[in-house]
């Protein structure tokens, strides 16, 4: 075998982690936690090896991901992450009419699996107001074994999630607890708890933003194939809006799935 065979894939796609969002996604948008009535609201972000390379425009943090590696080309500087944090929050946003949310940055930067708590009274809803972060080993291979992802497709050309919202406090509410059930469910190593908080998340992005699953720019529907997953497993949800993989949560195998690594230091 030659050389380059043995040579890292970070020698080619960068040394930077990705970032799996979990349940209670869009929590960390200020349009979204300003009108929740029972903050905090939580989601939760995994840290992921870069053993793969993901697809773009797939709700893997890829964008924040090349300004992370444009920022710091030889690694995550030795400095308080959450300073770190904010660093590459404003230096991926600067004049960016629909910032990226800080759950990017912050699932780059942190080991482990990480729950996010956000509350619009505290930095605005644009920061956390805590963050809670699991690296125990037993957790994290417990996980890697429940979570299967199956490729699906990119956000296309001219998509954007944001055309129609219906917010509702209600179900801005119902979001932050499915956050704080999976992080819970991670813990507590349930199935069942695991994939009920996924169903949760997307029945809310749907209700608040349905163009998330429909959108004129889509050739898929998103929520039918979600829901056939979900019928036959515990539980199911996109990366992403718009498609990108499809997280199934199960404790068998799922054809046509692979598994994540997730960077547990």
């Amino acid at each position: 075998m030659t050389g380059a065979a043995h040579a890292p894939l970070t020698g080619v796609i960068g040394w930077a982690p990705y970032r799996l969002a979990l349940s209670g996604g869009w929590i960390d948008q200020p349009f979204v936690s300003t009108h929740n009535p029972d903050p905090p609201g939580s989601m939760v972000v995994v840290s992921l090896v870069p053993n793969v390379r993901f697809m773009e425009r797939a709700g893997m943090a890829t964008g924040t991901r090349k300004a992370m590696l444009k920022l710091w080309p030889r690694g995550i500087p030795d400095r308080p992450l959450a300073d770190l944090v904010r660093e590459l929050y404003y230096a991926e946003n600067e004049g960016r009419p629909d910032p990226s949310g800080s759950q990017d940055m912050i699932g780059l930067l942190y080991p482990g699996i990480s729950r996010l708590d956000y509350d619009v009274r505290v930095h605005g809803g644009v920061f956390p107001a805590h963050v809670e972060t699991v690296t125990d080993l037993g957790v994290c291979h417990w996980l890697e074994s429940v979570v299967h992802l199956i490729p699906v497709c990119q956000r296309p050309p001219g998509y954007n999630p944001l055309d129609v919202k219906r917010i509702s406090p209600a179900m801005v509410a119902s979001l932050g607890h499915s956050g704080r059930a999976c992080f819970e469910a991670i813990l507590a190593q349930d199935t069942a708890a695991l994939g009920k908080a996924f169903n949760d998340t997307m029945e809310c992005w749907r209700a608040l933003l349905p163009c998330v699953f429909e959108h004129p720019t889509l050739e898929l529907d998103l929520w039918a194939l979600l829901r056939w997953y979900q019928s036959r497993y515990p539980g199911a949800g996109y990366s992403g809006c718009g498609g990108g993989y499809l997280v199934v949560i199960s404790e068998q195998p799922v054809p046509g799935a692979f598994r994540c690594t997730i960077r547990c230091a």
